[in-house]
Formats: C-alpha cells, sequence, structure tokens
C-alpha cells in the first residue's frame, strides 16, 4: 500500500513518533532502465513528479559534490568539538530509545552484502566520471566516517571498511521514496560512526569521484559516543596518546588506516609460515601451555584447584616437541605463546608469539638453508621485492634498508668476537681461567654483565660488538657449549656447538641447531647449567630435566630444532617500533581499571 510502511504503519504516524528508516525503491524492486528514463524526460516529469529543470537543478548540485569528502570543511570538525560528550550520548540514546517505542528495530539482525568496498573500488575503478550503471545492483556495509549534508536533498557520506577502503555515498532524495521532511528528518540522525547497510547502483559524479548511489540506506548499528576526528598513529611521539590507542585499540583500528594493515601484514606472516612448513610435510601440534614444573625464565604461576597445585606457563615446547620425535613425528611444528616473566620493553613481551619446529635426519646447515628460503620468499611475496624499508632511527629520520636477498651473510661467533674486541680467548671455554679473562675484557670495555658466567660474559660481548652489524639478515655461528646446551657438539670444532642465531636489524629474530641427542652428555650440560643457576641463572630445575633425559634415551633421531619470533619479525616487516604496535591488546598498566 502506498504510504505505509513494512509494518503496516502510515508514515505519517511513524513521522511522529521516531525517525523511520529511509524508504527504497529496492522495497519493491524496479530497477531503473534507460527506457523508464527517456519516458519521463519526454514528460518533463521524473517519477516523483518533479519537472525537468528541478531534476536538471539537482544533477547540478549533484555533480559539483565531487570528492569534497577528501577536503572536508574545517567548521564541520570544528562544530564537533564544540558537542559536549555526555551530551551527545544521552541524545543518541534517547533516539534510539524513541526508535524502540515507535517499533522500529535500531539494530536490524542482518543485512545482506554483495561485496567488500575494497572489491567494489577495483570493480569499479574503470568509470568514466558522470558515468552510471543503474542496471547494477550493489550493496554495500561499513562505518559512516565522513558525513557532508549537502542539502535538503542531497548527502555524501564516506564509507570505510577494515583496512581502510573507503567509498563516497551519494544519497539523492530522488533514489528516495521519502518526502524532503522525512528524507531531511532521516539524515540529520545517521552520524559518522554509525554502522550502515547501503544498496544502489556504482558510477562516478561529475569530478570523477568513484561512488555508490544508494535506493536503500539503512543504519545497522548507532554510535552512541561521540567519534574523535582523529588519534595520533603508530609513528606519533606522545607517549600518554599511545597508550590511549593501546587501550582503545578498537578505535585505533578505526581511525589509523596504517593500524589494520599491520595486523594484517602479521596474520599474512602467520599463513606463509604455516604454509611454508605443511609443504614441506611438516604436521602441526600442540603442546601445553602449563607444567608442574617451571621450565625455566620466571614463570607466571597459576593454581590448580582440583589437584591443589600451582601450575607453570613458562614451559619451553621444545622438550615437548622433541618427545614427539622420539615416538615417530619425525617433523613437528607449533605456532603458540610463550610466557615469560621478565619484564617489557621495545621489542619484548612477557607474552610473546612464536613458531618451533623439529625435523629429523636434519642438521643446522639444513635449515639456514630452509630459513633463508622461507624469509626471502615471504618479503618477496609480502612486499614486491627483497627489501624493505625500516625506521631504526625514529620516523623524523630517513628509513635504512634491509635486504633479504640470499644467501644472508655468515660470521663466525669466537672468530669475529677476537677480532672485533681485539681479545684471544682461551680455548677450554668452560675453565675459570677463561671466565676471569671474559670478566676482565667486560670491565675494561665497559660492558656491563649480571650474573657473570661464562655464559652471559659471552652473551653480552655478543650483544655489544657482533650485534651492532647485523642489519641485513645475519647468521651468527657456532655458539660455545656452554652457551647452549640443548645444543649437539660440532663435528670439527672442540668446544662449540652447530648453532646459528638469525640477527636483523642488531636484534636476534630466529635460533635453531643440530639437536644433542647422547643423554650422558645432556646430563652433564644440564648440570654443568644447574651450578651456574646458583650464581644468578634462573634456569630449569633438575625434574624436567631428567625426564627429558629419560625420553632421550629411547632413541632421538639426528634432529635439527628452529624457533622463530613471530613479534619480532612483524615489527621489521611493518616498520614499528615497539612490540605494542604488533600485538593487538598488548599489556598495560591498570588496563582494566
Amino acid at each position: 500500500m502506498d504510504g505505509m510502511d513494512p509494518n503496516g504503519k502510515g508514515l505519517k504516524e511513524e513521522e511522529e513518533k521516531a525517525l523511520p528508516m529511509m524508504g527504497s525503491k529496492l522495497s519493491n524492486p524496479e530497477p531503473i532502465t534507460a527506457a523508464a528514463a527517456t519516458t519521463a524526460n519526454e514528460e518533463d516529469m521524473d517519477s516523483n513528479g518533479k519537472g525537468l529543470k528541478e531534476e536538471e537543478e539537482e544533477e547540478k548540485e549533484l555533480s559539483m559534490m565531487g570528492s569534497e569528502l577528501s577536503n572536508p570543511e574545517p567548521i564541520t570538525a570544528a562544530d564537533e568539538e564544540d558537542i559536549d560528550p555526555d551530551q551527545f550520548r544521552a541524545s543518541r540514546l534517547k533516539m534510539v530509545e524513541s526508535l524502540k517505542n515507535s517499533g522500529v528495530n535500531p539494530y536490524p539482525h542482518k543485512f545482506q552484502v554483495t561485496m567488500t568496498i575494497a572489491t567494489y573500488i577495483r570493480m569499479y575503478e574503470t568509470l568514466g566520471a558522470g558515468e552510471r550503471r543503474e542496471d547494477v545492483v550493489v550493496s554495500l556495509s561499513g562505518r559512516i566516517m565522513q558525513k557532508r549534508m549537502q542539502s535538503a536533498k542531497l548527502n555524501c557520506y564516506g564509507l570505510s571498511e577494515f583496512g581502510g577502503s573507503e567509498v563516497q555515498i551519494m544519497v539523492d532524495i530522488s533514489n528516495s521514496d521519502l518526502d524532503v521532511t522525512e528524507f531531511t528528518r532521516f539524515h540529520s540522525c545517521v552520524e559518522r560512526g554509525d554502522i550502515v547497510g547501503v544498496t544502489g547502483f556504482p558510477g562516478r559524479c561529475q569530478r570523477g569521484e568513484l561512488s555508490l548511489f544508494p535506493r536503500s540506506f539503512v543504519v545497522l548499528s548507532h554510535t552512541l559516543q561521540l567519534m574523535p576526528r582523529g588519534k595520533a598513529g603508530p609513528r606519533g611521539d606522545n607517549a600518554n596518546v599511545k597508550e590511549t590507542r593501546y587501550f582503545q585499540r578498537y578505535l585505533d583500528l578505526v581511525l589509523n588506516k596504517e593500524v589494520p594493515q599491520i595486523f594484517s601484514t602479521r596474520a599474512m606472516i602467520v599463513d606463509y609460515i604455516r604454509k611454508f612448513l605443511k609443504n614441506l610435510d611438516f604436521l602441526e601440534v600442540e603442546t601445553p601451555m602449563m607444567n608442574m614444573i617451571a621450565g625455566g625464565g620466571n614463570p607466571f604461576i597459576t593454581h590448580d584447584n582440583d589437584f591443589n597445585m600451582n601450575l607453570f606457563t613458562c614451559v619451553p615446547p621444545e622438550v615437548y616437541l622433541k618427545q614427539l620425535v622420539v615416538g615417530g613425528l619425525e617433523r613437528v611444528f607449533e605456532i603458540r605463546k610463550r610466557f615469560s616473566n621478565e619484564g617489557i620493553d621495545l621489542a619484548d613481551n612477557p607474552e610473546l608469539t612464536i613458531c618451533e619446529f623439529y625435523e629429523a635426519y636434519a642438521d643446522y646447515y639444513d635449515l639456514m638453508a630452509q630459513t633463508e628460503k622461507m624469509l626471502s620468499d615471504m618479503v618477496m611475496e609480502l612486499t614486491g621485492g627483497y627489501t624493505v624499508k625500516y625506521h631504526a632511527n625514529g620516523f623524523h629520520k630517513d628509513p635504512i634498508e634491509i635486504d633479504f636477498t640470499p644467501p644472508f651473510r655468515r660470521i663466525d661467533l669466537i672468530e669475529e668476537l677476537e677480532k672485533m674486541a681485539d681479545l684471544k680467548i682461551p680455548e677450554d671455554l668452560s675453565s675459570d681461567i677463561t671466565n676471569k679473562y671474559l670478566l676482565d675484557a667486560c670491565i675494561k670495555l665497559d660492558v656491563k654483565c649480571p650474573p657473570q658466567t661464562t655464559a652471559w660474559l659471552l652473551n653480552k660481548l655478543v650483544e655489544h660488538f657482533l650485534a651492532e652489524t647485523c642489519v641485513n639478515p645475519t647468521f651468527i655461528i657456532d655458539y660455545p657449549e656452554i652457551m647452549i646446551p640443548l645444543a649437539k657438539s660440532h663435528r670439527s670444532r672442540r668446544g662449540l656447538t652447530e648453532c646459528f642465531k638469525l640477527n636483523i636489524n642488531k636484534r636476534e629474530v630466529c635460533n635453531a641447531y643440530t639437536e644433542l641427542n647422547d643423554p650422558v652428555v645432556q646430563r652433564q650440560r644440564f648440570a654443568k647449567q644447574l651450578q651456574d643457576a646458583l650464581l644468578g641463572e634462573s634456569r630449569p630445575l633438575d625434574q624436567l630435566l631428567e625426564a627429558y633425559c629419560t625420553a632421550l634415551e629411547y632413541g632421538l633421531p639426528p634432529t635439527a630444532g628452529w624457533v622463530l619470533g613471530i613479534d619480532r619479525l612483524t615489527m621489521l616487516l611493518t616498520d614499528s617500533h615497539t612490540m605494542k604496535e604488533v600485538i593487538l591488546f598488548p599489556p598495560l598498566h591498570g588496563a582494566f581499571t
């Protein structure tokens, strides 16, 4: 019936009670055809009873809107700044309640979307200025990020979706069943931040802006909070603003287009790693996140009520994964969280995401080759080349280039350290003489190192001298046995192991080694490690180590193991300076207060 809404209520009755949903010719689909348009022109009247001159005036007004969304008038932002957020929320709550009282559902259950905004832009980007495809029906949804009330009969919106794709919505009363009063009233209550569904036809305005010309416009979710005009993005310097971004990550994702791109890239990195390993016939598995025994580091502690015992979250997955290799699963990997209660800084977090895998019948040479292929091919797929730009010295300075072209540089730890630091390290790395020599060297070179075990002294010297030279991907190879107790001894170099650590932009991103599978030697290494624990190192307890050695006694084949920090790699490939930028909900002080 004319003049009635789908609920059988007269439009005037609805207008008196609350704002109606926008009328739509698509409610009873009758697409406008060229023939129909010709007939209307011949009669000098359109379907709404408008004269030809009036129609031409509207067309002129519509065409002049152009791409004004990209250059909004300052007065719009100024007007919003004058609005009190509490009053805005109260007004919006009242409006939503009015809709409910009038029988209109302000939060529809569903809207059928035919394509994403990004797909829409790709599909119709070839349309010429002024060209319209009125025979095509497209339904888009998204959040209103810009609003321009051009006149009582013409409105212009910027519709945005996750990832930053945005399209112009040109709302013309001639495509609506509402009269001028109803049309104006409806769109005066559409606010920036509202999530809407629009159905209409594609085209470009006379100035060339790709647009959707809707015949149906439905608010799917009303914003009750005043949407900010903008926030400092990942490249801002204000620490307080950054903390606000992390507290309200949802607003950060809406307002800063580069933020969704960071997490899209992170997801692609994880997908690529998983695909790469599965193509090599690796089996993805899951291992426990909690254990009765603390497996190293400073663990987080929780309590199991049924067993009435404490459990620890800092359990390295390697002891479980290698037990699976003992059991015959020759290629296994896991992408998981790893917890360590050891503080927060720019490149560390208590909750890290890692990928760890173990491959039987391989050694660290094989894994160096696989690492080169995985990372170089990944960078090529994500960026289109082997080099990435990274603002290592701050966004106010020119970026450096990091080159992932294989093969990666390789440097021998002992040889390069002796050359760079002008040292002659004693051959017996486990002796007290070596420990004193390295301690004196650290004091002389002003390298601070608590605790003062030989392993820690060497590690600090490596960080100070070698890591600083590793901007492009670089393998630091052949670590001493006292530094890597789970690695197999080098086949030709006494006191060293077959181990590498991959450093990029001066930070460790990945490490791997040929696994030690001799249970007798493994027990000896662990015993030495437990002695070092008394000097300040926090290392695994003997219960866990004994259980692992028992598994080795059943026979671990020659195996190589590998672990990569996904968070640090994502930082590099998204030009992010802190780990908080690549974690959706990083730990914050008072996050729930």
